[in-house]
């Protein structure tokens, strides 16, 4: 397993992952939206960076009981109804932006910066 790997199991098992892989799951639309790899990938992560912040925000705002070893305080809050419907729609938001974005098409750099580098690294190495 590469470093490469590595870094994207840890991301993906995380819990606020398991939350958008849930609510992907549940909707098969959001799947349409996010029709590349490339879209995928940013949809994965910008939903589980957008989650964290919405359930940042509903902890702040809203009181919890302490962790007595049953529930985490997430699960306490995924517990209403109101909570789930939020995140679904902020997950499926990050998916409506996506599917305008125009990630399948250039990535990577152009002709012109390829050879400007090219002439870089045969002055630097050659």
């Amino acid at each position: 397993m590469t470093e490469q790997d590595d870094a994207w199991l840890s991301f993906a098992d995380e819990p606020i992952a398991a939350i958008v892989d849930e609510i992907e799951a549940g909707d098969p639309e959001l799947r349409a939206l996010v029709d590349s790899p490339e879209k995928l990938l940013a949809f994965r992560t910008f939903a589980s960076i957008r989650v964290g912040i919405v359930l940042g925000r509903l902890l702040m705002d809203h009181e919890v009981v302490a962790y007595d070893g049953t529930e985490t305080w997430v699960q306490g809050l995924l517990r209403s109804p109101a909570h789930r419907d939020e995140i679904a729609a902020e997950v499926r938001a990050v998916a409506e932006e996506l599917s305008d974005a125009r990630l399948d098409e250039a990535l990577g750099p152009d002709d012109a910066t390829r050879e400007r580098f090219r002439d870089f690294a045969r002055r630097e190495l050659g």
